[in-house]
């Protein structure tokens, strides 16, 4: 047997939602036609219909165990939690609400708000209204977060190919002055080229309705290709979803480092979760400043042509509905076989196998 060699192919590997729609996305058109449009091998799908049935399988009385034990584990992690709080934040007890805000500040990495919120005897909306005045941005950054609105609009209007010279003139035309070094200043503030895959990712959220309430999808975009390397779909939006469309996006893209990673300043990407799993595999959190929606713009661009393309028009009665549109649409239309207008009229995985050729 020979040994491996480091041009051994890398074993990919895949979310339970990504397998969990690949085996609807079977049941509807049949193995053979699902794997040629995944790009899978037959063997890949009979042994997670395998596993997807013994799992199935599983008694009514061990379900109810876990239930019970799980709501167990959350009530005993809640008490150990209250307890913490009122032993670090005894002091603040008997003082007025604005000493228990700036507590709940300091300790937002720790604790959760409701509990906080809670044992100290305030309002959340109330710490809520305190945190948002003392985040009021100043005149400067105000004028800061304009110019990099305009320049960010600009450069996606350009398909991302247009350098400062040019965009400074495009910005003239459109009625705002701006120098060379200001507009070159903020585009690399915003970080906004990308000249190979992985080394820019853009990341959103945006919400799905159906007829049984709201479903929410989380992407991350390489800005070179415009490829969807990962995504998720929640119906709620925590910090969970975030961190399983990332992890998607790490597995997708064998575990790159130094990655860029473009977002707003939502809670979920604020949150610890999200922030742990940064650092852990030596990503850059690049995240937007404050009422700066332009840093993410390729995935809000994405949003809206799926939703006119796949979702517009159409009814969906069930989540379940939803998640195999948009699982279709990604993975089999989308990534493989849509040309985009920033590619060359290429789809994203062509220009990026041009690009490894």
């Amino acid at each position: 047997m020979k040994p491996e060699t480091k041009s051994s192919k890398i074993r990919q590997r895949y979310s339970q939602q990504y397998k969990t729609e690949a085996l609807a996305l079977a049941e509807k058109v049949g193995v053979s036609a699902a794997v040629r449009q995944l790009g899978l091998h037959e063997s890949q799908l009979y042994s997670w219909r395998s596993k997807a049935r013994l799992a199935a399988d599983r008694s009514g009385v061990e379900e109810r165990l876990l239930v019970e034990n799980a709501r167990l584990k959350r009530q005993l992690a809640e008490q150990s939690e209250e307890l913490a709080i009122i032993k670090k934040g005894r002091s603040v007890l008997r003082q007025g609400p604005e000493v228990k805000y700036a507590f709940m500040q300091n300790y937002s990495e720790e604790f959760k708000s409701t509990s906080m919120s809670r044992v100290l005897g305030v309002s959340r909306s109330g710490f809520y209204r305190w945190r948002q005045r003392g985040e009021q941005p100043t005149r400067r950054q105000q004028q800061r977060t304009v110019l990099d609105k305009l320049v960010a609009n600009a450069f996606f209007a350009r398909k991302m190919r247009s350098g400062s010279p040019r965009l400074v003139l495009d910005l003239y035309d459109q009625g705002h002055a701006y120098d060379r070094k200001t507009v070159a200043a903020s585009m690399k503030r915003q970080n906004l080229r990308a000249k190979a895959p992985n080394q820019k990712w853009a990341s959103d959220i945006t919400y799905l309705w159906t007829a049984e309430g709201w479903l929410y999808l989380a992407v991350l975009i390489d800005l070179f290709s415009r490829q969807v390397v990962g995504w998720a779909l929640a119906e709620r939006m925590t910090a969970d979803l975030v961190c399983q469309a990332l992890q998607m996006a790490l597995w997708r893209r064998n575990m790159p480092k130094g990655v860029v990673l473009h977002s707003d300043r939502g809670s979920q990407y604020c949150s610890a979760a999200y922030q742990r799993l940064v650092m852990k595999h030596h990503l850059v959190a690049g995240m937007s400043a404050k009422g700066n929606c332009y840093d993410n713009a390729c995935a809000e661009s994405f949003f809206h042509t799926m939703k006119v393309e796949a979702i517009h028009g159409e009814h969906f009665a069930t989540r379940k509905e939803m998640r195999h549109t948009v699982f279709e649409y990604i993975e089999v239309d989308y990534n493989r076989i849509r040309r985009h207008s920033a590619n060359g009229r290429i789809s994203p995985m062509v220009l990026e196998a041009l690009k490894a050729a």
